[in-house]
């Protein structure tokens, strides 16, 4: 009995749907049984339906074929048996829009829709209504206002749908029913009341007043369709949302009211409308989201579903205001629906305390495989915006996305698990190697090309600085090269060009065994900024000259000094992070451009900015601040100066400067007027003098002048047109070796003090330092340059050390220095500079003695 019942089973689920093997050309034969001349109604209606089902597949019909199907279907008029007939109205919809000379029927439906015979006037109406034109409805118009009025429903319900259809293409002519759709919403039948609150306000919805006015009176009329009064709870909530202060609006006391219906879906609509407000805030929420939380308590799962997906929602814009619905939403949780467990689930993750979110992932985990796509989707959603708002918890939701990409689903489904992978690691540094290595693995066997696509793009900085670090092994180990040269052949053949570029260039370097190029353009990369680089080709190309390209004009990145726990970085860091602090320079210059005074002086490319001094007290009444601005053969003094006095107005503030022997003052920009506390900018240029000995070191005495004006405290103004004139001592600026150097990085250091062949060697003893460690900080701060090879970093209790240390001279000379210091009754240095100009090495070796 259990075998035979098994095998019932088997055979009804085989046959669940007996069109699914259909064939068009078989269906058309049989369709030839409307032309018998006895109609067998059982068989015409089942060809019917296997038609309808074609059609509603996609199946595609030739106008010939729809259109003798057309024709062999008319026959079947003849027949009185009321389930073959509606079948005939539908294929008549259906194929009119393909089959040819469809209106021969005109006739016959008029016939129906005007006949006796109740079964078939409404579905008469909406096959009249497809296949006639404009012209043709002139001439059933009033047949189609008698249907609107008539007092059977199903005929007045079909007259209003297809009156509300036709408002789009016969506007004008439906304008004319009014008064009959307004008497069909006075109708006891729900649907009709319905149907005709849609007709009136598709006629009205362009005319504001019009529809204010509808609403208005329809609000106090109490209609006994739920329906309808939904419908009405939409329209009016588009006219609140329309109004600046929307709380104030008489239909927002209409939407509230409604919250109070007998109807749970006018209850529910009403609630709806009033989250969805654009303009609401938490206080005007609160009595929607009481409502679904009494709706989170319901018997009817529909109900909860509503409530829970709508408060999922809601959760998104104002979590304060859900968070009431916690305990609600937790009893939700074990709910048998899926659906329903998981949108409470979701919301719970977003309204939530962190310290919950590892208890709801596992509860998540245990039943997320029984759901659809669409709800695996939200609770992906509500993942990304806790890892936005929790960036802790990274590891743990990262994992649960790293399971939900090895489990089967759709594109769309994917597609949602990798951006919100992709959006953590672009919010959250820490999560940025993790992710990266999930979405590296996903990709090994993605089915879906467009998302494989989209990852490799994001992990094309990977490869292409994969490819640079080949590149640097080959370099450092030539025992490697061979090998490394395979790799990098088959790099060129990589999807992205940035690699298959870095590929290229890296792989004719190494096979030319070349030293010099090695060094210089793989270990010791180009220390140019690719801004101004970019800027400075740019003018170049533009400029008529015929001299050569000079990079050494070019600003320079200045090495960041490297912190004890620098962490590798998992991809290529990005444009604007490496350039930062030339960005910022390249800004500067761009505005002393803007500035008359500076502009007409030809300053060329900035090589260095300095450190900010002061040169004043912070607690006088003026404050003046200085910053240098190196460039080869000028150096920009930019001021900041500050007026703390109430009851003064300065005017004419400019800074006085006492220059030494060989700098000479080209410009300055002085302040017009200096009210109270209102911080302003003056610039002085200087030449450099030729002698770079005399131009590494010396003292600018400076003053600030200018005309001091008494007035107001309270209005700032000066209380008569007459001041007098004062001046402030500034502290001395300092010019120093430092500020001539630049510190850049040289990964292969040995390799660039091979190249340099001036050589400058000196042995002091350092007086002003008592230890190794102390001595390195020392002369890192003196010279300004870079140290290489982590020389700075000196062992506790190291007697002696080699400090390694690359920069640039003004001018874009290069110099490398070697420090041997030697603890004994103090600590002792030898000195060894390299430079291609002899002059340059001798100055840094000098300057410390």
């Amino acid at each position: 009995m259990i075998a035979f019942k098994r095998e019932k089973k088997e055979e009804e689920e085989a046959s669940s749907n007996p069109y699914q093997n259909l064939e068009k050309t078989t269906v058309l034969q049989e369709a030839r049984a409307f032309n018998d001349n006895v109609i067998n109604h059982r068989k015409c209606t089942l060809i019917l339906s296997k038609i309808l089902y074609l059609l509603n597949q996609g199946e595609s019909f030739g106008t010939t074929e729809a259109t003798e199907t057309f024709f062999a279907m008319t026959r079947l008029f003849q027949s009185k048996d009321p389930v073959l007939r509606r079948m005939v109205y539908l294929g008549i919809k259906e194929l009119s829009h393909i089959a040819e000379d469809v209106i021969i029927v005109t006739s016959s439906l008029t016939k129906d829709m005007t006949g006796k015979e109740d079964h078939y006037r409404g579905a008469a109406i909406r096959a009249l209504c497809t296949i006639t034109d404009s012209s043709m409805l002139q001439a059933l118009e009033r047949y189609l206002k008698q249907a609107i009025v008539d007092k059977l429903p199903s005929v007045s319900s079909a007259a209003l749908v297809r009156a509300y259809h036709l408002t789009s293409t016969n506007g004008e002519l439906v304008k004319r029913w009014v008064s009959e759709a307004q008497e069909a919403i006075n109708s006891d039948n729900v649907m009709v009341q319905y149907h005709a609150l849609g007709v009136l306000y598709h006629i009205r919805k362009a005319d504001r007043l019009a529809v204010t006015k509808l609403v208005g009176k329809l609000a106090k009329s109490h209609l006994k369709s739920p329906f309808a009064v939904a419908l009405l709870i939409r329209i009016a909530a588009k006219l609140v949302d329309e109004e600046d202060n929307p709380v104030e609006s008489p239909f927002f006391d209409f939407l509230e009211a409604c919250l109070r219906h007998k109807s749970e879906l006018v209850i529910f609509e009403a609630a709806h409308a009033i989250i969805n407000l654009k303009k609401i805030t938490p206080r005007e929420l609160n009595p929607a989201i009481s409502v679904l939380q009494l709706f989170c308590s319901s018997s009817k799962p529909a109900l909860k579903f509503a409530a829970v997906r709508t408060l999922n929602k809601v959760a998104i814009t104002h979590p304060a205001s859900v968070t009431n619905c916690n305990v609600d939403l937790e009893n939700l949780i074990t709910d048998p629906n899926r659906s329903i467990a998981t949108l409470a689930i979701t919301t719970l993750l977003k309204t939530g305390a962190e310290s919950s979110i590892d208890r709801l992932m596992k509860q998540i985990a245990s039943f997320v495989s029984e759901i659809s796509d669409e709800f695996k989707v939200v609770v992906v959603q509500a993942i990304k915006s806790l890892c936005l708002k929790f960036p802790r918890k990274h590891s743990t939701l990262m994992q649960f996305l790293s399971a939900l990409l090895r489990d089967e689903g759709g594109l769309d489904y994917k597609a949602a698990i990798a951006d919100t992978i992709i959006t953590i690691i672009e919010e959250n540094p820490e999560a940025k190697e993790t992710g990266l290595s999930h979405l590296c693995e996903f990709i090994e066997d993605c089915e879906h090309t467009s998302l494989a696509v989209r990852i490799l793009h994001l992990l094309a900085p990977v490869r292409a600085a994969a490819v640079s670090a080949l590149a640097q092994f080959a370099a450092f180990c030539p025992n490697l090269l061979s090998n490394i040269l395979v790799l990098l052949m088959r790099c060129q053949m990589d999807s992205d060009d940035e690699v298959r570029d870095r590929a290229t260039l890296y792989y004719q370097l190494l096979s030319t065994d070349n030293k010099t190029l090695t060094n210089q353009y793989i270990l010791n990369t180009l220390q140019s900024s690719v801004v101004a680089l970019e800027k400075a080709l740019g003018s170049y190309i533009q400029s008529s000259t015929d001299q050569p390209f000079d990079i050494k004009a070019v600003p320079l990145v200045q090495a960041v000094p490297e912190g004890p726990k620098a962490a590798p970085t998992f991809d290529a860091p990005k444009k604007q992070e490496i350039n930062k602090p030339v960005v910022n320079e390249a800004s500067f210059t761009d505005e002393l451009t803007k500035i008359p005074e500076l502009a007409r002086i030809p300053l060329g490319g900035l090589f260095k900015s300095c450190e900010k001094q002061q040169l004043t007290e912070a607690e006088t009444e003026y404050v003046v601040t200085v910053k240098k601005h190196v460039f080869n053969r000028f150096f920009v003094l930019q001021f900041g100066v500050q007026n703390t006095l109430a009851d003064q107005l300065l005017e004419k503030v400019h800074i006085q400067l006492e220059l030494p022997d060989g700098f000479n003052q080209v410009a300055e920009v002085r302040i017009p007027k200096l009210p109270y506390n209102q911080p302003a900018t003056a610039y002085a240029v200087v030449t450099w003098p030729d002698d770079i000995e005399v131009a590494s070191s010396g003292t600018i005495g400076a003053a600030l002048k200018f005309v001091v004006k008494d007035c107001d405290p309270d209005t700032g103004l000066p209380d008569s047109d007459e001041g007098y004139d004062d001046e402030y001592v500034l502290e001395d600026i300092d010019i120093s070796l430092c500020d001539h150097l630049l510190g850049v990085s040289r990964p292969n250091f040995a390799a660039s003090w091979d190249e340099l062949k001036e050589e400058r060697e000196e042995t002091y003893a350092l007086s002003s330092a008592s230890s190794i460690p102390e001595a390195v900080k020392n002369i890192t701060s003196f010279l300004g340059i870079q140290p290489c090879d982590r020389t700075d970093r000196v062992p506790e209790g190291k007697s002696s050390h080699v400090l390694l240390l690359a920069g640039v001279f003004r001018g874009g000379v290069e110099v490398l220095a070697k420090a041997k210091l030697v603890l004994s009754d103090g600590v002792n240095l030898q000195l060894t500079v390299r430079s291609p100009i002899d002059s340059i090495a001798e100055l840094i070796t000098s300057a410390i003695g």
